[in-house]
């Protein structure tokens, strides 16, 4: 068990310390708990269901990785949101590439497995717990080392953070390990899918060609914003025909909604201000009298910003805080203020102001025997025996420990809520002078602590503050709830409701194309309820009153629009195709009016009416050209120059931003020497890469996945 032993060497209350760089994420919820759907479906795959267990199992596992990984006890909901989706994709991947894999006869054997796990270059094995500390590669023997204390390991003699530590890990390798699999599966078919593509010396040729030959050359351009739109017709016929022409470009493989919506975010008033400031008035004339124990006093103010009795620099302070700390004198106290930043009253009490050390390297030996007497009748000895001469490490490996030297600075607990022991753990180190011992008695045992080195003097303070948020009172909120529902009562529909709705004084958001994979509405949390809702009412529906955000916010949502799988409707593209049959019709007018024009010069072409003019170089067919006087990106104006001739201008060229005449007037190669073998090879590879993003693509589509778990989750 030495790999156990090496945790057990740092001991319990070395944790304590290592601990407090993650005690800012103790405070949120360790996972929103899923609701449990039992035989409900939330979704499907080539046929094949998913059931909300099967779901919320995957997504826990996975949440579970991410934790250890990132070293976190809690997510908040966007990172929640985020695994969900994650699992979901990695899901249909999943199932769509072990579908094909089956047909073709592809698998991925438990000896190829190994033979991955053995060689170790894997990416996914990299950045892994089972790492060289000297390399930083995967460590082979590591992992099978772990693997062998935790099958032997017994349960009932390990200590609880240590046996979480080793589930949490082995939970770790075990999803890593069915990754992959799943992931080498998919290399084996993406790579039989790239070798169908091949390149030819001719094209590796034009490859090289466009990507080396270079021109540069000066151009006229008569902008499309020179015509005005009203002169320019263009009628329903022109766009359906547009329509019919695009129409796979319209194509949408699940069903959307259009909504509108009303979002009320509650605020304080003024009668709930006037109150704050009373209150604030009165602890900060309580704050003035105050000499002891600021750390129960700031508490009962209700105060956002806790008192730890540290000395702290100004970064772990609040700026508004920080920007008046030096017109302060030790022991004034500065308020109440408001600041406007993050919508607080504020005061404050500057206590102290020292010159510290923000790096201490210490070194330490725990002491724990069978009870308290024992405990410090051992602790005693060890420190006079280190007093009297004997060697720091020695006695810590005596005791299965290293006594190495270690570093930490104040960033590690700035910012975090520090008490009991933690607290008197670093008042101690902070206040030990370099060399100096001490035998520090705390709840779980003896410390001999020594500090080492000491280094990066700052500037630190201890800072009693109370800042209070303004925050509406429970009078407030029911007086905009009770308006609220007032109003969506009198409006049931969404032809009432955007006829009413600002003269009620609210304001009607639109959202196009709403999905159900979507985990809510309009950015706010705690709209999932909503969004399913949305998904099951029809046109000119209007929802009831959803309480959403941070308890801070009132929700009600309108059906506009139903937009079924398959191709969009020709009403909800018209705005978008009259915009691309507007754009060609003007470059029809601006070429026919060149042509009357009789322009054959590029002077000429300048100087006509509304036309700029740019020089550009270095362009090449394998890039499109920016022009910057109409801020355009052109693939034509590339094309155009990569087959002109030197000094001749071309025809007009219906451009992006306009109409364009380009004039080459130089050429070039970029220093490069033609390889076929390595162009081909480049163009395959790139095909592949193509390939690998676009098959996928391809197999959802032909697979009829179904995504319900907005219905669920």
């Amino acid at each position: 068990m030495a790999t156990l032993q090496k945790i057990r060497s740092k001991g319990p209350l070395l944790v304590i310390v290592i601990g407090l760089a993650l005690f800012a994420f103790i405070a949120g919820d360790a996972w929103q708990v899923l609701r449990p759907h039992q035989s409900q479906d939330v979704g499907e795959v080539n046929g094949e269901t998913v059931t909300a267990q099967d779901y919320q199992a995957l997504v826990e596992e996975y949440t579970e990785v991410v934790k250890f990984s990132t070293g976190r006890n809690s997510l908040n909901e966007a990172e929640i949101n985020q695994i969900q989706d994650e699992v979901w994709q990695r899901y249909v991947n999943n199932k769509l590439i072990e579908a094909e894999a089956e047909k073709l006869g592809l698998i991925v054997s438990d000896a190829e497995l190994q033979d991955i796990i053995n060689e170790g270059s894997h990416y996914m094995l990299q950045r892994t717990p089972f790492s060289n500390p000297q390399t930083g590669a995967f460590d082979t023997d590591m992992l099978k080392k772990f693997l062998v204390d935790y099958s032997k390991m017994n349960r009932n003699q390990v200590p609880a953070q240590y046996l979480d530590q080793y589930d949490a890990m082995y939970k770790f390798w075990s999803f890593l390990e069915k990754s992959l699999v799943q992931t080498r599966l998919q290399e084996k078919y993406t790579a039989l899918i790239a070798k169908s593509f091949l390149s030819n010396p001719v094209e590796a040729q034009n490859a090289f060609d466009g990507r080396v030959n270079q021109s540069d050359l000066l151009l006229a351009a008569v902008p499309y914003t020179s015509v005005v739109d009203s002169t320019i017709t263009v009628t329903d016929a022109e766009l359906k025909a547009a329509y019919d022409k695009k129409k796979e470009q319209f194509r949408q493989y699940a069903e959307t909604r259009n909504i509108r919506y009303i979002d009320v975010a509650v605020t304080a008033s003024a009668e709930d201000r006037a109150a704050l400031q009373k209150e604030m008035d009165e602890y900060t004339a309580q704050l003035a009298t105050v000499q002891k124990d600021y750390t129960s006093f700031i508490r009962s103010t209700g105060s956002e910003t806790p008192y730890v009795d540290l000395f702290y620099t100004t970064r772990a302070l609040p700026s508004d805080v920080v920007a008046r700390l030096d017109s302060v004198s030790q022991g004034e106290v500065f308020g109440p203020y408001y600041n406007v930043a993050d919508n607080t009253f504020n005061s404050f009490k500057k206590l102290a102001k020292a010159s510290m050390a923000d790096s201490i390297q210490y070194r330490q030996i725990q002491v724990v025997a069978e009870d308290i007497d024992k405990t410090k009748t051992l602790a005693d000895s060890i420190y006079k025996a280190i007093k009297g001469g004997a060697g720091f490490a020695d006695l810590a490996k005596k005791y299965g420990q290293t006594g190495e030297a270690v570093w930490i600075s104040s960033a590690v607990y700035e910012g975090s809520q520090v008490s009991g022991d933690n607290l008197k753990y670093l008042s101690t180190l902070t206040a030990l002078g370099k060399n100096e011992l001490v035998n520090l008695q705390l709840t779980q045992g003896n410390v001999i602590l020594q500090v080492v080195d000491k280094k990066a003097v700052k500037d630190k303070y201890k800072v009693a503050i109370i800042k209070r948020p303004v925050e509406f009172s429970k009078e407030t909120y029911n007086k905009a709830y009770n308006d609220f529902s007032t109003f969506i009562a009198a409006n049931g529909t969404l032809e009432e409701m955007v006829a009413n709705a600002e003269d009620a004084g609210y304001r009607l958001y639109p959202k196009d194309d709403l999905y159900s994979s979507e985990h809510g509405i309009g950015g706010l949390k705690d709209t999932k309820d909503a969004l399913r809702w949305a998904f099951g009412a029809k046109v000119g529906e209007v929802s009831g009153l959803y309480e959403c955000g941070d308890n801070d916010h009132l929700l009600a949502v309108a059906v506009s629009a139903i937009i079924p799988e398959g191709y969009r409707p020709f009403a909800l593209v018209k705005s978008e195709l009259r915009r691309e049959v507007l754009r060609d019709k003007k470059a029809e007018k601006i070429m026919a009016d060149m042509k009357a024009a009789n322009v054959t010069t590029f002077e000429q072409y300048k100087n006509l009416a509304d036309a700029v003019s740019d020089s550009v170089k270095h362009v090449t067919f394998a890039a499109p050209a920016y022009i910057s006087a109409l801020r355009s990106s052109e693939p034509r104006v590339s094309a155009y120059a990569s087959v002109g001739e030197m000094n001749k201008l071309s025809a007009p060229i219906k451009g992006n931003g306009g109409v364009y005449v380009i004039l080459p007037y130089a050429t070039e190669k970029s220093n490069e020497t033609f390889n076929a073998d390595t162009e081909e090879t480049t163009l395959e590879n790139t095909y592949a890469r193509m390939a690998s993003q676009l098959y996928i693509n391809d197999l959802y589509q032909q697979a009829n996945v179904k995504d319900s778990r907005y219905l669920f989750f």
